[in-house]
């Protein structure tokens, strides 16, 4: 049985929650390898929402596994939080049923309030970040600085931990006009959950190897999506970590062997969050109309998406980038009655035209679209559950879009309910 990785192949919002939780009912285990509680996924099952930003798409399900994996920062208070949330809509999450890697690094206040600081401090020249603190708290990862879940367990070595890390911060405190924090109530902060988070801890890089080698199926849940990914997204309006499906492997404490289909959840059109290039955006009536039947807005931050025609340009470097063997196309009931649907199959720039996007910012800001114009259908693609309900125009978009971008579509999504999506094949088994 194989193992599947589920990334976002544009700028997040691609709709991975619903498909993870659909895919979920197949696996054994659901891993999140990257991230924090900046990303945001929607379930709808039997008429109940569930909003997530840290804890797996299965979690909501009973009898499955969930696992958050070292390349994820924690915010344990939000952890907490969101543990509560789910609590209140009847989903008991225990240690049964989540465990976390002991050698997760954590995001503690300090790194939001530096995060919301340094963007106040930008002006206008906004990367765009949750103010969450995923940024700051990746910095002093790779600085050997950072917290991380074990340290809980042990008061001296988070003492120690913590005046490392305030070495650094206080300094850079001092210099946006923040008061120093102070370490020892910090550490008692962080003393007094400990109890609540230390019996989700544990070797999850051994367990998961341990439940590969007995066959059991292992999904790997990312955040984001390709064009945010830290060294091949659009730097530097960026996320902090590897989006890529080769992070699966890192982040989770397991080998790259172990991932045998890469699933990319695809939007039908475009859409992105926070500052950056955009060459397909609409900022037009069409735009609106599409951010409208989308609902688009971010479940994190609750801030307007931008919106745009679908970028097979995009699509496609994120195919190659990502080893994406198929795509799960998303949405495509939003595009239910234009009369005409522009894809952009090339980028010009200047006196040329690219199949790809630049890694300059100054290119990519200057990136005109080359639009090919398919024809719309009328009819009403939500809800459908067969190729067969859908208008033939549609199927022909589809088709198109698996032409253009090099890679074929293995689920259609065509609402967010759990049971409205079309399997072509089941990534588990082909």
């Amino acid at each position: 049985m194989a193992n599947v990785a589920v990334v976002g192949s544009q700028w997040g919002d691609e709709g991975k929650g619903k498909i993870v939780d659909w895919l979920s009912n197949r696996a054994d285990i659901v891993v999140r390898f990257q991230g924090g509680h900046n990303a945001g996924h929607t379930l709808v099952i039997d008429g109940t929402t569930y909003k997530l930003s840290l804890l797996p798409s299965g979690v909501v399900r009973d009898g499955k596994l969930s696992v958050i994996g070292n390349g994820v920062v924690i915010d344990p208070w939000a952890l907490l939080d969101e543990i509560g949330r789910l609590a209140e809509l009847g989903v008991e999450v225990t240690p049964d049923r989540l465990r976390i890697a002991d050698n997760a690094c954590l995001i503690l206040p300090l790194h939001a309030e530096l995060d919301r600081a340094r963007e106040a401090a930008r002006g206008k020249d906004l990367i765009g970040t949750t103010g969450r603190g995923i940024g700051p708290a990746y910095e002093d990862k790779v600085g050997r600085r950072a917290v991380r879940f074990c340290d809980l367990a042990e008061p001296e070595a988070l003492a120690q931990r913590i005046s490392a890390a305030l070495a650094h911060h206080n300094l850079l405190r001092k210099g946006l006009d923040l008061e120093p924090v102070d370490g020892a109530a910090l550490a008692q902060s962080l003393l007094e959950i400990a109890p609540r988070l230390l019996p989700y801890a544990g070797p999850v890089s051994l367990e998961l190897e341990d439940a590969r080698r007995d066959g059991r199926r292992i999904l790997f849940e990312g955040a984001q999506g390709a064009m945010l990914d830290v060294d091949h997204g659009t730097y530097p309006f960026v996320t902090s970590s590897n989006t890529l499906a080769g992070a699966a492997a890192v982040g989770s404490g397991i080998g790259p062997g172990a991932i045998d289909f890469v699933l990319g959840i695809t939007k039908a059109y475009t859409t992105r969050v926070g500052s950056g290039p955009f060459p397909t955006e609409l900022e037009d009536e069409t735009g609106r109309l599409l951010g409208e039947k989308g609902h688009e807005f971010g479940v994190v931050t609750g801030r307007a998406r931008r919106c745009g025609w679908f970028d097979a340009v995009l699509v496609r470097q994120a195919v190659r980038l990502g080893g994406i063997d198929g795509i799960a196309l998303t949405k495509l009931d939003v595009l239910d009655g234009f009369e005409s649907i522009n894809v952009c199959t090339g980028y010009r720039i200047g006196n040329e035209v690219y199949q790809r996007l630049p890694s300059s910012p100054a290119q990519q800001a200057a990136a005109v679209p080359e639009y090919e114009t398919l024809e719309g259908w009328s009819e009403s693609t939500q809800g459908a559950r067969s190729w067969a309900d859908l208008p033939a125009t549609a199927i022909k978009y589809i088709r198109r879009i698996e032409e253009l971008i090099g890679a074929p579509v293995a689920m259609l999504s065509t609402s967010p309910e759990r049971e409205d999506t079309i399997l072509v094949w089941d990534p588990f088994t082909d």
